[in-house]
């Protein structure tokens, strides 16, 4: 799924200030702190449709063709994709 970079913005800033409000962290330059999560937020995000392009890729490729949508197709995406997060160390 695509963020458009004002969702991006809004969820850091969320983010942030809930971690705040909650005393969670003290947050001394919340500007600089925005910028920084809003470019992780950024970056989870694409990585989250890099590895949504590999799942299907890897789906398309079996060839009894499975339809999109289906039970069997939803299984398979979330295997694989569990699979390619924890390849890369997001998912334990």
């Amino acid at each position: 799924m695509k963020l458009s970079e004002a969702r991006i913005l809004f969820l850091a800033r969320e983010s942030l200030a809930r971690l705040r409000d909650e005393g969670l962290a003290e947050i001394a330059n919340f500007p600089l702190a925005l910028r920084q999560a809003r470019e992780l937020v950024a970056e989870w995000n694409d990585k989250g449709d890099e590895i949504d392009a590999l799942v299907r890729k890897k789906i398309g490729s079996i060839k009894r063709g499975i339809v999109e949508g289906s039970n069997e197709w939803t299984i398979l995406f979330r295997r694989y994709r569990d699979e390619e997060l924890r390849k890369r160390g997001l998912l334990r």
